[in-house]
Protein backbone atom coordinates (compact mmCIF):
# COMPACT_ATOMS: atom_id res chain seq x y z
CA UNK A 1 0.00 0.00 0.00
CA UNK A 2 1.18 3.51 -0.81
CA UNK A 3 0.88 6.25 1.78
CA UNK A 4 1.15 9.87 0.73
CA UNK A 5 3.51 12.13 2.64
CA UNK A 6 0.95 14.95 2.78
CA UNK A 7 3.18 17.33 4.71
CA UNK A 8 5.30 17.72 1.56
CA UNK A 9 2.38 18.73 -0.68
CA UNK A 10 0.93 22.22 -1.20
CA UNK A 11 -2.83 22.38 -1.80
CA UNK A 12 -4.98 25.18 -3.15
CA UNK A 13 -8.70 24.87 -2.31
CA UNK A 14 -11.01 27.11 -4.35
CA UNK A 15 -14.67 27.23 -3.40
CA UNK A 16 -17.11 30.10 -2.90
CA UNK A 17 -18.64 28.27 0.09
CA UNK A 18 -16.62 28.99 3.25
CA UNK A 19 -18.09 25.90 4.96
CA UNK A 20 -16.89 23.62 2.12
CA UNK A 21 -13.41 25.20 2.24
CA UNK A 22 -13.31 24.52 5.99
CA UNK A 23 -14.35 20.86 5.47
CA UNK A 24 -11.65 20.37 2.82
CA UNK A 25 -9.00 22.12 4.93
CA UNK A 26 -9.92 19.96 7.94
CA UNK A 27 -9.73 16.75 5.87
CA UNK A 28 -6.40 17.74 4.29
CA UNK A 29 -4.94 18.65 7.69
CA UNK A 30 -6.25 15.32 9.01
CA UNK A 31 -4.35 13.57 6.19
CA UNK A 32 -1.20 15.40 7.32
CA UNK A 33 -1.10 18.39 4.95
CA UNK A 34 0.51 21.52 6.36
CA UNK A 35 0.20 23.91 3.41
CA UNK A 36 -3.45 24.41 2.48
CA UNK A 37 -4.25 27.72 0.79
CA UNK A 38 -7.74 28.92 0.04
CA UNK A 39 -9.56 31.15 -2.44
CA UNK A 40 -13.25 32.11 -2.57
CA UNK A 41 -13.73 32.44 -6.36
CA UNK A 42 -12.08 31.69 -9.69
CA UNK A 43 -10.23 35.01 -9.94
CA UNK A 44 -8.77 34.70 -6.42
CA UNK A 45 -8.02 31.05 -7.24
CA UNK A 46 -5.97 31.99 -10.30
CA UNK A 47 -4.11 34.58 -8.26
CA UNK A 48 -3.47 32.00 -5.50
CA UNK A 49 -2.33 29.47 -8.10
CA UNK A 50 0.26 31.93 -9.41
CA UNK A 51 1.37 33.00 -5.93
CA UNK A 52 1.49 29.67 -4.03
CA UNK A 53 2.41 27.30 -6.91
CA UNK A 54 0.41 24.40 -5.42
CA UNK A 55 1.12 20.73 -6.11
CA UNK A 56 -2.63 19.99 -6.28
CA UNK A 57 -5.64 22.25 -6.98
CA UNK A 58 -9.07 21.33 -5.60
CA UNK A 59 -11.75 23.54 -7.12
CA UNK A 60 -15.51 23.85 -7.06
CA UNK A 61 -17.30 24.07 -10.39
CA UNK A 62 -19.90 26.82 -9.76
CA UNK A 63 -18.27 30.02 -8.49
CA UNK A 64 -18.56 33.75 -9.14
CA UNK A 65 -16.31 35.76 -11.47
CA UNK A 66 -15.29 32.63 -13.37
CA UNK A 67 -16.10 29.04 -12.61
CA UNK A 68 -13.94 25.98 -12.08
CA UNK A 69 -14.05 25.03 -15.78
CA UNK A 70 -12.84 28.47 -16.87
CA UNK A 71 -10.16 28.35 -14.17
CA UNK A 72 -9.02 24.93 -15.40
CA UNK A 73 -8.80 26.19 -18.97
CA UNK A 74 -6.69 29.17 -17.84
CA UNK A 75 -4.35 26.95 -15.83
CA UNK A 76 -4.00 24.51 -18.75
CA UNK A 77 -2.78 27.19 -21.19
CA UNK A 78 0.81 26.10 -21.98
CA UNK A 79 3.24 28.93 -21.33
CA UNK A 80 0.65 31.04 -19.50
CA UNK A 81 1.70 30.05 -15.98
CA UNK A 82 4.25 28.19 -13.89
CA UNK A 83 2.66 24.72 -13.99
CA UNK A 84 -0.01 23.85 -16.58
CA UNK A 85 0.47 20.19 -15.57
CA UNK A 86 -0.81 20.62 -11.99
CA UNK A 87 -3.39 17.99 -10.99
CA UNK A 88 -6.85 19.57 -10.75
CA UNK A 89 -9.60 17.86 -8.77
CA UNK A 90 -13.06 19.23 -9.63
CA UNK A 91 -15.78 19.24 -6.95
CA UNK A 92 -19.43 19.66 -7.80
CA UNK A 93 -22.88 18.75 -6.67
CA UNK A 94 -23.77 18.08 -10.33
CA UNK A 95 -22.43 14.77 -11.55
CA UNK A 96 -24.44 14.19 -14.73
CA UNK A 97 -22.43 12.49 -17.48
CA UNK A 98 -22.55 15.69 -19.58
CA UNK A 99 -20.86 17.65 -16.78
CA UNK A 100 -18.24 14.98 -16.13
CA UNK A 101 -17.37 15.01 -19.84
CA UNK A 102 -17.22 18.82 -19.92
CA UNK A 103 -14.82 18.80 -16.96
CA UNK A 104 -12.71 16.10 -18.60
CA UNK A 105 -12.63 18.07 -21.87
CA UNK A 106 -11.54 21.22 -20.02
CA UNK A 107 -8.51 19.40 -18.60
CA UNK A 108 -9.70 18.36 -15.14
CA UNK A 109 -7.61 15.49 -13.76
CA UNK A 110 -10.14 13.98 -11.31
CA UNK A 111 -13.84 14.57 -10.66
CA UNK A 112 -15.44 14.36 -7.22
CA UNK A 113 -19.20 14.67 -6.62
CA UNK A 114 -20.51 16.32 -3.47
CA UNK A 115 -21.18 15.35 -0.80
CA UNK A 116 -17.60 14.20 -0.51
CA UNK A 117 -16.15 11.70 1.93
CA UNK A 118 -12.67 11.55 3.40
CA UNK A 119 -12.13 8.25 1.60
CA UNK A 120 -13.17 9.58 -1.83
CA UNK A 121 -11.00 12.70 -1.46
CA UNK A 122 -8.02 10.62 -0.35
CA UNK A 123 -8.51 8.24 -3.31
CA UNK A 124 -8.54 11.11 -5.84
CA UNK A 125 -5.38 12.58 -4.31
CA UNK A 126 -3.71 9.15 -4.31
CA UNK A 127 -4.61 8.77 -8.00
CA UNK A 128 -3.04 12.09 -9.03
CA UNK A 129 0.07 11.61 -6.87
CA UNK A 130 0.91 7.96 -7.48
CA UNK A 131 -0.53 7.40 -10.98
CA UNK A 132 -0.30 10.63 -12.96
CA UNK A 133 -1.84 10.37 -16.40
CA UNK A 134 0.26 11.48 -19.38
CA UNK A 135 -0.66 14.84 -20.87
CA UNK A 136 -1.92 15.13 -24.42
CA UNK A 137 -1.29 18.14 -26.63
CA UNK A 138 -3.28 18.44 -29.84
CA UNK A 139 -4.48 21.35 -31.89
CA UNK A 140 -7.63 21.58 -29.75
CA UNK A 141 -6.70 20.15 -26.35
CA UNK A 142 -4.00 20.29 -23.71
CA UNK A 143 -4.44 18.33 -20.52
CA UNK A 144 -4.40 14.89 -18.92
CA UNK A 145 -5.10 12.00 -21.26
CA UNK A 146 -8.86 11.70 -21.23
CA UNK A 147 -8.67 7.96 -21.72
CA UNK A 148 -8.51 5.89 -18.57
CA UNK A 149 -8.09 2.60 -20.43
CA UNK A 150 -5.90 2.58 -23.51
CA UNK A 151 -7.12 0.19 -26.18
CA UNK A 152 -5.14 0.49 -29.43
CA UNK A 153 -7.92 -1.35 -31.31
CA UNK A 154 -10.67 1.10 -30.31
CA UNK A 155 -12.58 2.44 -33.33
CA UNK A 156 -15.68 4.00 -31.70
CA UNK A 157 -16.98 7.57 -31.90
CA UNK A 158 -14.59 8.89 -29.23
CA UNK A 159 -11.53 7.86 -31.27
CA UNK A 160 -9.06 10.74 -31.59
CA UNK A 161 -9.26 11.95 -35.17
CA UNK A 162 -6.93 13.81 -37.45
CA UNK A 163 -3.57 15.33 -36.60
CA UNK A 164 -0.90 14.04 -34.39
CA UNK A 165 -0.99 14.27 -30.62
CA UNK A 166 2.05 14.90 -28.49
CA UNK A 167 2.06 12.64 -25.45
CA UNK A 168 3.92 14.18 -22.50
CA UNK A 169 4.75 11.62 -19.83
CA UNK A 170 4.15 12.92 -16.30
CA UNK A 171 6.58 12.43 -13.46
CA UNK A 172 4.88 10.86 -10.46
CA UNK A 173 5.13 12.90 -7.30
CA UNK A 174 6.83 9.78 -5.91
CA UNK A 175 9.47 11.72 -4.05
CA UNK A 176 6.48 12.96 -2.09
CA UNK A 177 5.13 9.43 -1.50
CA UNK A 178 6.20 6.91 1.14
CA UNK A 179 5.99 3.20 0.52
CA UNK A 180 6.02 1.46 3.91
CA UNK A 181 8.40 -1.39 4.21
Amino acid sequence: MIRIDFNRLRFLVIDDNAHMRRILRTLLHGFGAREVYEAEDGAAGLEGFTHYIPDIVITDWAMPIFDGLELTQMIRQPGANANPYVPIIMLTGHSEKKRVMSARDAGVTEFLAKPISAKSLYQRILNVVANPRPFIKTKNYFGPDRRRNVNPNYVGPERRKGGNADVIKQQALLEKVKVPG
